[in-house]
């Protein structure tokens, strides 16, 4: 049998990052190559020059080839934007018999009912992941599949993206075949959103059932997610990362913006009490100019400034989503994250737990060991997606299925063959026939 191979490309403001991995024997996600290049095509989430995000594309998936030494056809691609929207939706259908239990498809019917609602103009929908079931009006169901009643419901989050950024992607995938020399093979596989593939990377399975919120701080925007009883409840982007932080120290300290990436970079803190008053650096300005001191103090002060203005808008965002109280507090991921002292700054500002989220949770012995820090989290996620899906029941239903087949009775007809492949997160691709054959699913109730 061959050894399935997973690639997951994070297209990001500042970098293109290729990572690919398998499973090995033990369950745990090894990772056999990483390529990564940096990227001026992508603003704020939204490719904005497609030649310049196509050669940060071919470069990574270059250095990953070689790495890992395989031929990449497929990748996992995240989708990020300030423009992304998410909906709170609800559905059901009433079943003609109460006497047979509730199965799969009965749950997958929900689920295609969602893809009939009508999302913001010029937008598609991304994910449908459902939130809670109500069977006969008993509410708050997690799994309903084997239960009898006559009444289904569901509650759905529905996440939407502009069909242009992801038809932007998808041109930049097709440059980069041309390019690679693919000839028409390289493909997308599954498109998911940031900060659920860095969740997918990063969390412990208490902490997503205790309750948690995933910050994914990148480059121009800072993406959130918050799990809660293992089920994906709110996803959110606020439109400032890391890059905002760079213009603000080369605006306060007068420099140029390559010398403030780096003071960022090196000396950077999120707060300004640690910091000394006798540290100073010595900056280039212009040739034939002489050097700039700068204090660290005074370097820390602006970045304070501009990232607890950033921390309060992401606390307001999980208060008005009702999750300003989470159990398992706030894992900060991104390249942001390694800012000295933010893990600090969140805790102070809104009074949860705060770690950073290394993507090592689920992660063997690999190849390459600085795949393991937070500025990976999306990229390893990505590679997760591959491999399990992003609602936990999914999971249960695929490893039910052998056994639930070893256990059904001989079918009195032919019956239909059934989906295959996932049905919460790729639901989006498959074709809608179980739509059309709804008739015969009538019939057997």
């Amino acid at each position: 049998m061959e050894e399935k191979i997973v690639v997951g490309l994070d297209i990001g403001s500042t970098k293109v990052c290729a990572v690919v991995g398998k499973m090995n024997e033990y369950g745990r996600l090894e990772i056999l190559g990483l390529g990564q290049a940096p990227c001026s095509g992508v603003v704020r989430g939204v490719v904005t020059n497609i030649d310049r995000t196509v050669d940060a594309i071919v470069k990574a998936v270059n250095e990953a080839e070689t790495q890992a030494n395989v031929n990449i056809l497929e990748v996992n691609v995240s989708i990020s934007g300030q423009q992304i929207r998410s909906l709170r939706e609800r559905t059901g259908f009433t079943r003609l018999s109460a006497d047979k239990e509730i199965t799969v498809e009965d749950v997958m019917r929900l689920n295609e009912d969602m893809l009939r609602i009508q999302p913001p103009v010029g937008n598609q929908i991304l994910h449908v992941v459902p939130q809670d079931y109500t069977v006969d009006y008993a509410n708050g169901i997690y799994d309903p599949v084997g239960m009898l009643g006559v009444k289904l419901e569901g509650d759905f989050h529905v996440i939407t993206a502009p069909f242009a950024a992801i038809a932007n992607i998808q041109k930049c995938i097709e440059k980069a075949d041309r390019l690679l020399g693919k000839r028409g093979q390289l493909k997308i596989n599954e498109r998911v959103q940031e900060p659920i593939a860095a969740g997918m990377a990063v969390l412990m399975d208490e902490e997503k059932e205790a309750g948690v919120a995933v910050v994914d701080i990148g480059g121009d925007t800072t993406d959130i997610a918050v799990f809660h009883k293992n089920i994906i409840r709110h996803t959110a982007v606020i439109p400032f990362g890391g890059n905002i932080v760079t213009r603000d120290i080369e605006d306060g300290c007068t420099i140029q913006t390559k010398y403030a990436e780096l003071l960022k970079i090196r000396f950077g803190l999120a707060l300004a009490e640690p910091a000394s008053w006798n540290e100073v650096v010595s900056i280039p300005v212009l040739p034939g100019r002489p050097p700039k001191e700068i204090s660290i103090k005074n370097l820390a002060y602006i970045i304070e400034a501009r990232m607890e203005e950033i921390v309060e808008m992401i606390y307001s965002e999980l208060s008005r989503a009702g999750y300003d109280r989470l159990t398992g507090g706030i894992v900060l991921t991104g390249g942001g994250s390694q800012l000295q002292y933010l893990r600090e700054l969140f805790e102070l500002t809104t009074g949860m737990h705060t770690r950073i989220g290394n993507p090592n949770q689920h992660m063997g012995r690999s190849q390459t060991e600085s795949v393991k820090g937070p500025m990976y989290a999306t990229a390893v996620g990505l590679v997760m997606s591959g491999f399990r899906a992003i609602d936990e029941r999914e999971n249960d239903y695929q490893k039910a299925k052998p056994v639930l087949a070893s256990a059904a009775p001989a079918p009195p007809r032919k019956e239909r063959e059934q989906p295959s492949g996932k049905f919460f997160n790729s639901i989006l691709d498959r074709t809608r026939r179980f739509l059309s054959d709804d008739m015969d699913d009538r019939m057997e109730y």
